[in-house]
Order: C-alpha cells, then sequence, then structure tokens
C-alpha cells in the first residue's frame, strides 16, 4: 500500500536499467526468462530478447545467496540509533 503511494507521488522513469540477464544454473543452462532491472528503484521487467523489447514488470524475486539483491539489501537497511 505505502509502495503504491510513494510511486503515485515520485514515480520512477525507468531510464537507465542494467543489460539483459538470463538466470543460469551450475551446469550452464537457462534457468529462467530474460530480465532487466532499473538501477534506480530496482524495479525487474521481462525482456524479450528477440525483438529488443522491455515488457510486463515482474514480481519482486526472492533474495538468493550471492546476488545484487542481498548486497544492496544490506546496505538499505536503516542506521542503528545510537
Amino acid at each position: 500500500m505505502i509502495d503504491s503511494i510513494m510511486n503515485l507521488l515520485f514515480r520512477c522513469s525507468h531510464k537507465r536499467l542494467t543489460r539483459p540477464v538470463t538466470p543460469i544454473s551450475r551446469e550452464g543452462r537457462p534457468q529462467g526468462d530474460t530480465y532487466v532491472a532499473c538501477l534506480d528503484c530496482g524495479k525487474q521487467f521481462s525482456y524479450d530478447a528477440k525483438q529488443m523489447k522491455i515488457g510486463k514488470p515482474l514480481g519482486t524475486p526472492a533474495p538468493t545467496g550471492g546476488s545484487l539483491g542481498m548486497a544492496l539489501g544490506s546496505l538499505l537497511t536503516p542506521r542503528k540509533k545510537i
């Protein structure tokens, strides 16, 4: 709910995006759909590599070990009050 209100007030233009990313397994096989992420707000969007177009927003992924989301999550935690 708060996320919806903040999006109405301060919309992100999603102009700064990552390169397309396709998750792969340890064996090197594609494990999921290709996506791009906004560098400003972190929202992920599906990506069609054949047409080179950004698609609909994806749901929030669960953090996995060694991912950028996990590293950023530790940076975004509130500071302790002294």
